[in-house]
């Protein structure tokens, strides 16, 4: 059996059990994926947003932002579910800093839902890649990768094929946390290395928020340069 797999089935089972009452409200009633219904209508939605990045748009006449219309990034399409606001922003940062395994598999599950009629058709990616981490942060820092559980579970629910190998990260590069986006950029210049499994394929490019959107372009840049036909950038949320 492969390690993603194995490492997809120990967290269902040992989380499982703590999806039965809402992670926000502890309610043990109408509760779908972790979060009862009541708490999932007081989610930041992500709304209207920009085709290209996802950053929320005020006129729903408008399908691409100021700045992508300017200066177009190399995936076609961004998809997220809500905007990195409180309680979204907690649950994110429970997973990715305090290792808790059942705040990021219920996000990623509502997500798949959530998402699924518009990954169709066109839409849908032929393969999902996680935005990989530096072997030196996976292994001493964070002991695992948060795009990569999301990865595995989209592709479960949207039967999609993941490769948590098409694409490296080759350079440690250092916290993106407080940087702008021009300095985020600098900071990614060829940090990326993607592989020819990924050519003449539309690429499902996947990772838990979208900050910026430097983190996308050149993970999705590197992707293109290895001769992917396509890449749709997908989060579980986005920075207004």
């Amino acid at each position: 059996m492969a390690p993603g797999r194995i490492f997809g089935q120990l967290i269902g089972g040992a989380v499982d059990r703590h999806l039965a009452r809402c992670l926000l409200c502890g309610s043990g009633e109408e509760v779908h994926f972790g979060i009862c219904n009541p708490c999932q209508h007081d989610l930041p939605n992500l709304g209207h947003s920009c085709h290209r990045c996802a950053i929320p748009l005020a006129d729903l006449a408008d399908q691409q932002c100021a700045t992508c219309l300017q200066q177009p990034p190399p995936q076609t399409r961004s998809y997220a579910s809500w905007c990195y606001a409180y309680p979204v922003s907690q649950l994110i940062q429970r997973f990715k800093y305090r290792r808790d395994l059942t705040a990021g598999r219920t996000l990623a599950e509502l997500t798949a839902e959530r998402l699924k009629d518009q990954i169709t058709g066109a839409q849908r990616p032929d393969l999902l890649v996680p935005v990989p981490m530096h072997w030196r942060k996976q292994l001493f820092e964070r002991g695992y990768n948060q795009a990569r559980l999301i990865a595995d579970i989209l592709g479960k629910h949207w039967r999609i094929p993941v490769d948590a190998r098409a694409l490296r990260k080759i350079t440690a590069t250092s916290s993106q946390q407080k940087l702008t986006r021009t300095q985020r950029r600098k900071n990614l210049i060829r940090s990326f290395e993607a592989q020819t499994q990924v050519q003449g394929r539309h690429i499902g490019l996947v990772d838990d928020v979208i900050t910026t959107g430097a983190t996308q372009e050149a993970a999705a840049q590197s992707l293109l340069d290895a001769g992917a036909k396509r890449v749709t950038s997908i989060a579980l949320a986005r920075t207004p």
